[in-house]
């Protein structure tokens, strides 16, 4: 009998054993990011490592809901060279879609090649910052996920938000509060966030990454 059972979390998979959590790969066989594999039948799931990933480390956290679905039109905010994006191809399935976006040519190199067989996924060399550069090719989406080092994420976050995020539909921001401010204590940083986003949305979840991620926060927020 197979270890490896439904999470709480949907499209997320664990061992309960080993205390490892899974996504179930829409291509078997191809394994991108030397992850460890493991076979049940014709399924082969992905283990999604918390110290790689910080919407890993949400889940492996206790995050209660991370608001991606089967089917899921997704806007990832600085995909980089595509680890996480990955398993959030997997999450929302071969009828999901992905724009990956992010500013710096040498990893948008990486998710093109990543997108080559992960054909959920479609690679965008531009910049969070600007909207303009963008607006007229995403489409409205269930999911904002932003993952970038900038003093402005939140503003980044927001402005996204405002523009593509379906109401109803989820955001997710990990928060890196040394970009932000080197000086000053992270948590007073992450409380100033959330407040920002409760202004305009529900928060309906919020992690310190710590010990996976030291410095960082989750913060899921629904429109």
């Amino acid at each position: 009998m197979s270890r490896i059972k439904p999470h709480k979390i949907l499209e997320v998979y664990e061992d309960k054993k080993v205390r490892r959590i899974y996504t179930k790969s829409i291509v078997p066989g191809k394994v991108a990011f030397d992850e460890r594999t493991v076979r049940d039948g014709k399924d082969e799931y992905r283990e999604f490592d918390p110290r790689r990933s910080k919407l890993a480390a949400a889940i492996a956290k206790g995050c209660t809901n991370a608001g991606i679905r089967k089917k899921d039109v997704i806007l990832y905010l600085g995909a980089s060279h595509g680890y996480t994006c990955s398993f959030v191809s997997d999450m929302v399935g071969k009828e999901g879609l992905i724009f990956g976006i992010d500013p710096a040519p040498r990893v948008v190199r990486d998710l093109v090649f990543l997108s080559l067989y992960r054909k959920n996924i479609v690679p965008m060399l531009t910049d969070a910052n600007h909207i303009e550069e963008y607006d007229d090719k995403v489409c409205l989406v269930d999911v904002v996920f932003q993952d970038i080092a900038q003093r402005n994420q939140a503003e980044i976050f927001i402005k996204n938000c405002q523009k593509f995020l379906k109401k109803g539909g989820y955001g997710l921001l990990a928060i890196k509060s040394r970009s932000i401010d080197v000086k000053r204590k992270p948590k007073g940083i992450f409380s100033e966030v959330r407040q920002a986003l409760e202004k305009e949305f529900t928060v309906i979840d919020f992690r310190s990454l710590e010990p996976f991620e030291k410095d960082h926060a989750m913060i899921i927020i629904k429109k």
